[in-house]
């Protein structure tokens, strides 16, 4: 284990496994999807990036490839000693996270706006707009409209491994506890976390306390998002 699991988070499989219940290695094997498209297509060539939550490098690898300038945060060692190539790693809680400069697009993916707790989510988004330059954008990934209710269900990568989504139920105060399965070949790791479903309505509010504002969902089923500054 990393440091003491956050209440409702848990995870099991080999190797060190972070508070929010993330194992390093199963986010070293992960492969990336279709997000560094997304991103590239929605971005200035060349832009500063800044990742928050980057965890083991999947998406900020394919990212400093593109040409993109990366600063990764995360509050796991464990997942920024796996980075390479990145401009800049900072290991640092993504709400309370101040640095000494602003960026062309600051990136917030793996559904980390659906945090359970409202506050953390205002603070996330916060940081959004604190580190972003006037003129930038705010990349945010959202869960699928039937995300938790179209479980169990499960998706074989071309890689040769297995995601389940297991389960989704509710824990009280909008809030779900979801169980997912990773299953490889040679090993299994589980995660369950907590996540707050959100309407449109309730993310573009929350936006709208940050000082954000949607400029345009970037994908046909709403999940990639985005945001500019509101003058």
């Amino acid at each position: 284990m990393s440091g003491q699991m956050r209440e409702g988070h848990q995870g099991t499989g080999p190797g060190a496994i972070t508070p929010d219940g993330c194992a390093v290695e199963l986010y070293t094997r992960l492969a990336v999807g279709s997000e560094p498209d997304i991103i590239e297509a929605a971005v200035p060539t060349g832009a500063s990036i800044l990742e928050l939550g980057s965890g083991a490098g999947r998406v900020t690898h394919s990212l400093v490839k593109r040409g993109f300038a990366v600063t990764a945060v995360d509050e796991s060692p464990e997942m920024l000693a796996q980075i390479k190539g990145a401009r800049r790693t900072v290991r640092s809680p993504i709400e309370t996270l101040e640095l000494d400069e602003d960026f062309d697009v600051v990136m917030l993916a793996s559904y980390l706006v659906h945090t359970g707790e409202n506050e953390v989510r205002d603070g996330l988004l916060r940081t959004c707009r604190r580190h972003v330059k006037d003129d930038g954008c705010v990349l945010i990934q959202r869960e699928g409209l039937d995300w938790h209710t179209r479980v169990p269900r499960e998706r074989v990568d071309p890689a040769g491994y297995t995601v389940r989504i297991a389960s989704s139920e509710p824990v009280g105060d909008g809030v779900n506890s979801v169980h997912a399965e990773y299953i490889f070949p040679d090993a299994r790791w589980t995660q369950t976390f907590r996540t707050r479903p959100l309407t449109k309505e309730d993310f573009e509010g929350h936006l709208g306390r940050a000082g954000l504002a949607v400029e345009a969902y970037l994908t046909d089923d709403g999940t990639w998002v985005r945001a500019r500054p509101v003058r």
